[in-house]
Parts: structure tokens; sequence; C-alpha cells
């Protein structure tokens, strides 16, 4: 999803982080002068769209992708910024029964309860369900009532009724509007992922590129972070 906002600095940006982007680093960067051209994608998404020689300034993403482009040179590495930590959570359309997730027991009897589960297939909180349901020895009956979209908010599905129960990073799921965010899954089954920042090395506005990083992760942005259901780091 590629969202035009200038034409000044392009960045490659995970949706976990979109509200703070949005509401905060974007105005910011209009403060300035500065235009930025927003690529919004999970991780995923974003390491096969360089893959095929899409080129950006600056890229937000989980850990592992900036590691791997730091070893294949496509980052300047002293430019790598730590921007905040995410957790997985699922959300239930308003009025509807909200489970108690209190442990691995609970999360399974729920989700085996539920008429219909959507995940995301690229995003980091869909490749963990997947996981995760087969490690609850329930995978064959969730995925018999699941939805899989490619990419994007899975939160926008069920605002839409079809289907009873999303499930995605919390910062995704509460960036939602007319559903009813649960809560985080209990720590037994719970994952936390790292997202940092970083300007690419052949990056056409390193400048543009260091500002948007310097707003994300500076003190404003934290608050907003933190208010989006994320963990500033």
């Amino acid at each position: 999803m590629t969202t035009p906002q200038g034409s000044d600095c392009t960045v490659m940006c995970a949706l976990a982080v979109v509200a703070t982007v949005r509401d905060t680093v974007l105005p910011a960067m209009a403060a300035e002068g500065r235009g930025v051209r927003m690529v919004w994608d999970p991780t995923v998404a974003l390491m096969a769209r360089l893959a095929m020689g899409e080129t950006a300034d600056a890229i937000v993403a989980i850990g592992w992708a900036l590691d791997r482009l730091a070893e294949e040179g496509r980052i300047d590495a002293p430019s790598r910024r730590p921007v905040a930590r995410a957790v997985f959570g699922l959300a239930v359309a308003p009025g509807a029964p909200r489970p108690a997730l209190t442990d691995a027991d609970a999360v399974g009897a729920f989700l085996l309860a539920a008429p219909s589960v959507v995940w995301s297939r690229a995003g980091a909180s869909g490749i963990y369900f997947e996981r995760l349901i087969d490690r609850l020895g329930i995978g064959a009956q969730v995925r018999a009532k699941g939805t899989v979209i490619p990419a994007g908010f899975t939160g926008e599905v069920l605002a839409r009724g079809e289907a009873a129960v999303a499930i995605q990073q919390q910062s995704e799921l509460l960036a939602v509007a007319g559903i009813d965010y649960v809560g985080p899954f209990p720590p037994d089954v719970q994952e936390v992922t790292d997202f940092d920042a970083a300007i690419f090395a052949d990056a056409r506005d390193p400048e543009g590129a260091r500002r948007f990083i310097d707003h994300l992760t500076g003190p404003a942005a934290h608050e907003s972070l933190g208010r989006a259901g994320m963990i500033p780091r």
C-alpha cells in the first residue's frame, strides 16, 4: 500500500507504526517543508519489494529484516535506530463477548468457539498465529473457518462484519475504528517483535530520511507510540 505525501523522501514502513507516523511524524516533516512518500506493507512484503528492485530512502521494519539488509550492505549501519516493541493481540466486534485471555488454554478454547477468525498472511502476526494454532493443536479447526488476507489491517475485515475475531499486532488493531480490542495474548503464548529504522546506503534523500527517523524516535513519537499500543525503545 503506497501513500503519496510528497516527493522529497520515500520511506518503506511496517504497518505497526501507522498511527504514530500519520499523527506525529508526517505533520512534523510537513512543518519543516519536507514531503514524504510512504510505502506501507508488512516487513515480509517490504523485503519482497526490495528484492524486486524497488528503492527508498529509509525503512522501518522488524529487526531481522534490517539485520539482513545490513549484512547485504544495503543500509547505512550507523543510521540504524530502535523504534518500538510490539505485541500480538485480538479484537472482536463491538458488543461481542470479550474472552479472558488468561493463558494458552483460554486462548485455544476461545479460538475453537469463535465462528470465524481473520489474520494476515504476510504480517508478523499472521506468521506467529499460524505457529500458535499448530502449537495449541487446533490448526486444522481454526484454518477451516479462517479468512487470510494477503496484507493490511485485519481489523478492517472485522469491522465489515466478515469475521468474528481479528488477530494482529496490538497497535494495528487499535488503529482501526469500529472494533473492540480485547487485549494482548497472555505471556505463555505471546511473542514480542522489535521494530527498527535505518537509512538506505544509496538513499536519494538521506537528510530527509534522517529527519524522518529523528521524528520517529523523538519524545513526541514515543508518547504517540505508547498511546498506539506499542512500547517505545
